[in-house]
């Protein structure tokens, strides 16, 4: 038996055997993973060969960059280039004009993970540009340090486990929903998925799980269909409605907290007049007043637990609800009791929750990267646009470096940036792009060389996730296609060409450096009380269970029990309801306590306009598999489908079998629809990660395949973390009654050499 992993799950197979099995002991296997192997060898979306685009060989430095024709090469021209043009760009322009893109979703594996080995190449080459934070959560990665003394990641490693609330909670308020389609993933890897049946045991147990979403979600039947970005409002409501009844904790705000007297004069409306009623909220979240009030009693008499999905952050002013749910946690004064409190990202993926030891496994080395600028992740074309101009980040004024030369590997931005027409305008801009990739991702079109890599399937690996209590030997089932190599092995061939092999590779093959972490660790294990076994023994039996792996957490017990001992790491000590440090900022977009502020889109909408809500499907990894036979066979008409309402759909004149073309002032794009009375009517849903497709229609550009970063908005959502808003757009809609444009979303143009 021989296994494998990857984000959305594990696998096991026999040699020869063409298809994969879950491993034994998942739950709940993914569904992503029914289309993996149908997407890896899938020929006609495969990058084949190394290929350079025809006018960037002729000069041309980006202008054609988004529609070109492709050259095969060979992989001693490409390293060429690629080795000489790197060398270029640090000479004439130094090493901050060089930027290191990538996601780091490429691989579950320790060693054959893109970014790591991708920023190690750069770093010993001098350095390069970097990104901070992730699409995922930027808002809470910057504001939780601040209120929390805790990072992001050190946060999610203590959320209270899963299984004590299901034994100890009465209530648990689901801002965002829970959902056992978002927890499929994970990064580093899963061996099982427990949150499917997670939601079935508290709904066992007889906990009152209260969505508080747009969409009703996929177990819950209490729910609040609260208009998109608005939930600030209602958690400042139900925080007021508890004080009007006088039954907030304040003996734990008081011990527990620093700032809320000034939380509590804005709550009140002392500080600006306007108290945050239950009948305010009411008109705000398009809610019935009397349910916000009945809720906001029930909270005080039972144990509950404030339940924050990493979604909802992904929305203009997006620190602001995850800064109010917490406030709404320290009001009740349950935090650190097991089961209930305060958390954030149960149901975003797979180990927020699980009852696991964390043993902190090690990784492919880092080098130093001697340039210190960065930007935020979700800035790229602001950067690209505005070289040299300032923007506000967590407390300083920065600026913009003029990057000439992206380096991207591992990720596909035309897939989770915003307002992607934008970004094929600022993508023109840099003097070269390459890419490292398997697949003809739109970013792949859009790139000078094209660098075929393989897939976690054509190469061995080691899976170890600090929070999975499984190791696994990941075994190549297959031989990479066409003349792929891995991306240790074509930046190896770069380093060298730049005299750089042995600092990149410090003299180890890659079996030298799977022996290398296996025995880093062998000391791990050690210093955790158990052994592993030898690295000969592990790849030939392929898995090892850890064990003793399971641990419940209690999220912040030992500051609750001891508040003085284990004081936080704010700037008081304790969790921060109002903070100074930020309120000096003097940022109209995140002042110095949580607040009610409209989002940029999503007041009044005119008749046939909705909110869209961009969520992860449940056939694919953000934009991964989609030309897998799971996600192929859930598109109508070879496009991706939104649902809506069935009033919307009247509303619409939509009948069975119609395309909608959805718009705004930023582009458009085609689906196709399905109906569903679990969402508000006056939404559009539409996943993210149909490969993006776009054509010239009648004089318009227009994504045809159905991806709604098209739409979406490219602005911070404030000035302190600069996350993205992903989930703050308005779109028109409108029956398609033109030609259906064939789609263009594999290979394109290339001219054989």
């Amino acid at each position: 038996m021989k296994y494998t992993a990857a984000h959305w799950g594990s696998y096991q197979f026999d040699p020869g055997d063409t298809e994969l099995t879950p491993l034994d002991g998942d739950p709940a296997p993914s569904r992503i993973g029914r289309g993996w192997v149908s997407a890896v060898r899938n020929r006609d979306a495969r990058v084949m060969a190394p290929v350079a685009r025809r006018g960037w060989l002729a000069g041309d430095r980006g202008a054609a960059r988004c529609d070109d024709t492709f050259v095969e090469i060979g992989w001693d021209r490409a390293l060429d280039l690629a080795a000489s043009e790197l060398d270029r760009v640090r000479q004439t322009h130094g090493n901050s004009a060089i930027f290191g893109g990538s996601y780091g979703w490429s691989s579950a594996g320790r060693f054959h993970h893109a970014q790591s080995q991708m920023r190690r190449m750069l770093s010993v080459a001098g350095g390069f540009t970097s990104s901070r934070e992730t699409y995922s959560h930027a808002a809470a990665e910057v504001l939780f340090p601040h209120v929390l003394g805790l990072t992001h990641r050190a946060f999610q490693d203590q959320v209270t486990a899963m299984p004590l609330v299901t034994e100890h909670c009465d209530v648990m308020l689901a801002f965002g929903g829970l959902s056992a389609r978002t927890a499929q993933i994970t990064a580093a890897g899963t061996s099982t998925h427990e949150v499917a049946p997670w939601i079935h045991a508290l709904k066992s147990a007889g906990v009152r799980v209260v969505t508080i979403s747009p969409e009703r979600g996929e177990a819950q039947e209490d729910w609040l269909a609260i208009k998109p970005g608005t939930d600030t409002a209602l958690i400042l409501a139900l925080i007021h409605e508890i004080l009007r009844l006088g039954r907030e904790d304040r003996g734990f705000l008081e011990r527990y907290t620093s700032g809320w007297p000034t939380l509590e004069r804005y709550v009140r409306g002392d500080s600006d007049g306007i108290p945050k009623t239950v009948a305010w909220a009411a008109q705000i979240c398009d809610l019935d007043a009397g349910d916000i009030a009945d809720l906001a009693e029930e909270l005080t008499r039972k144990r509950v637990m404030v339940s924050l999905a990493w979604g909802l952050q992904r929305a203009d002013h997006g620190e602001q609800p995850i800064w109010a749910g917490l406030a709404l946690a320290c009001v009740l004064g349950q935090i650190g009791q097991p089961g209930t409190g305060y958390a954030f990202g149960y149901g975003s993926t797979t180990p927020v929750g699980r009852a696991a030891r964390l043993i902190p496994w090690p990784s492919l080395p880092k080098a130093p990267n001697q340039v210190t600028d960065f930007i935020p992740v979700a800035r790229i074309a602001d950067c690209l646009l505005q070289p040299g101009q300032p923007y506000r980040y967590d407390g300083q004024t920065r600026h913009y470096p003029d990057l000439r030369l992206i380096w991207w590997t591992g990720g596909n931005p035309f897939h989770h940036h915003q307002d992607l027409f934008r970004l094929q305008q600022a993508w023109c801009r840099p003097e070269t792009v390459i890419v490292n990739e398997h697949s003809w991702t739109a970013t792949a079109r859009r790139a000078d060389l094209v660098l075929p890599a393989t897939t976690p399937l054509e190469r061995d690996d080691i899976m170890m996730n600090r929070r999975d209590p499984i190791l696994l030997f990941m075994s190549r089932m297959f031989d990479p296609m066409g003349d792929a190599r891995d991306d240790h092995t074509i930046f190896a061939d770069v380093a060298e060409r730049l005299g750089l092999r042995d600092a990149f590779t410090e003299g180890r093959s890659t079996d030298g450096w799977l022996r290398h972490i296996w025995a880093r660790a062998e000391s791990v294990a050690k210093a955790h009380g158990f052994a592993l076994p030898e690295f000969d023994t592990f790849r030939t039996e392929g898995r090892f269970d850890v064990p003793h792996a399971t641990e419940r957490r209690v999220a912040f017990s030992q500051f609750i029990a001891a508040p003085d001992a284990h004081g936080l790491s704010t700037e008081s000590g304790k969790l921060t309801l109002f903070n100074r440090t930020i309120a000096h900022m003097d940022l109209a977009d995140c002042p110095g306590h949580p607040v009610w502020l409209a989002p940029i889109e999503g007041g009044a909408l005119d008749s046939g306009t909705f909110h869209l809500i961009t969520g992860q499907p449940d056939t694919r990894l953000h934009a991964q598999n989609d030309m897998g036979s799971e996600a192929q066979a859930t598109k109508r008409q070879g496009r991706e489908v939104c649902t809506l309402h069935p009033d919307a759909a009247a509303m619409l004149k939509l009948t069975e079998g119609d395309l909608i073309k959805l718009s705004n002032a930023r582009g458009a794009c085609l689906c196709a629809f399905r109906t569903s009375p679990d969402m508000r009517a006056d939404c559009i849903s539409l996943p993210t990660g149909a490969w993006l497709d776009v054509q010239d229609v009648d004089g318009t550009l227009m994504d045809v395949h159905g991806n709604p970063n098209v739409l979406t908005i490219d602005k911070g959502c404030s000035g302190l973390s600069q996350g993205n808003i992903a989930h703050t757009s308005v779109v028109r809609a409108e029956r398609w009654t033109g030609p259906l444009p064939a789609l263009r979303v594999t290979r394109p143009p290339v001219i054989a050499s």
